[in-house]
């Protein structure tokens, strides 16, 4: 259960976050957001991991929390762009989907996974992708129709799940303060790497700093909330539950941006999160 609280705190933060990528992305390109959101998130965080790694046997596998950070950074390139390209609501349930990526992970290693779970799996993935569904049939803005968005989101959610199943095996062990530093700035730098191999600009619009600041703060929150679940009983639950972050990005576009849901969307929101109370009944 601890697992599952976890990744719905992880799932609010990456939602609240997404819902602003969006906004950010469209006048200041993909990677420069996307460097100083790490960036700001790396600031927060490196007192915290001083502090864990100065204290008695902290524990957790450095090469490994680097290894999960790149992992990220090259989801976090995929879903920037997808954001970028392709409407929310196509986007958002696609890289949703990388829980089936997780437990297949966590059963291919030995955990067990009963056919109930795997049920309540198929049935958040297939709420979240619903509730997502769009009634406006606008055109994408790539000539190529929504294809581009589809791939890189797919790039997305298999990227997030590769940083899951390695940082959980990275805090197995404990550290998960210590690694919050070293997984961010090997991010980081994977991230700035390919900014200056592509000659992308970083500058920003002055107006979106404090935005970014805050986005920086909510992503730091929730990677740090699903890679810290490797301690747990089942790791890969915090995944799930953070996959339900496009309900949450649906449901604040309704709330704020008047973006109503059909009657049937709002049962398929009410199934979503009775499924995760499933899953973490048991655990």
């Amino acid at each position: 259960m601890t697992a599952l609280f976890l990744g719905l705190i992880a799932a609010l933060a990456w939602g609240t976050h997404d819902v602003c990528v969006r906004y950010v992305s469209q006048s200041n390109g993909i990677f420069a957001p996307l460097v100083w959101v790490l960036t700001f998130g790396l600031i927060l965080v490196t007192p915290i991991s001083v502090w864990a790694g100065v204290q008695p046997s902290p524990g957790g596998d450095l090469p490994l929390s680097i290894l999960a950070g790149a992992c990220f950074a090259l989801g976090g390139i995929a879903l920037y762009r997808a954001f970028a390209i392709g409407p929310v609501r196509l986007v958002a349930p696609i890289i949703g989907a990388y829980p089936i990526l997780s437990v297949a992970w966590a059963s291919l290693s030995g955990a067990p996974t009963s056919a109930l779970e795997w049920t309540m799996v198929c049935l958040i993935i297939c709420g979240v992708g619903y509730i997502a569904q769009s009634d406006d049939d606008t055109a994408h803005p790539d000539d190529r129709g929504p294809w581009p968005a589809i791939l890189w989101s797919v790039l997305a959610a298999a990227g997030f799940a590769l940083t899951f199943a390695v940082g959980h095996r990275a805090t197995a062990s404990g550290g998960e303060l210590f690694l919050l530093a070293p997984t961010r700035a090997a991010a980081l730098t994977v991230v700035l790497i390919a900014a200056l191999a592509m000659r992308a600009p970083l500058t920003l619009t002055r107006r979106h700093v404090p935005l970014l600041a805050v986005m920086g703060l909510l992503d730091a929150v929730a990677i740090g909330c699903v890679i810290g679940a490797g301690r747990t009983a089942r790791p890969e639950f915090a995944a799930i539950g953070a996959s339900t972050f496009g309900v949450i990005t649906v449901l604040f576009a309704a709330l704020f941006l008047r973006e109503r849901l059909r009657g049937t969307q709002w049962m398929a929101v009410l199934g979503v999160f009775t499924a995760i109370g499933v899953l973490g009944g048991g655990h």
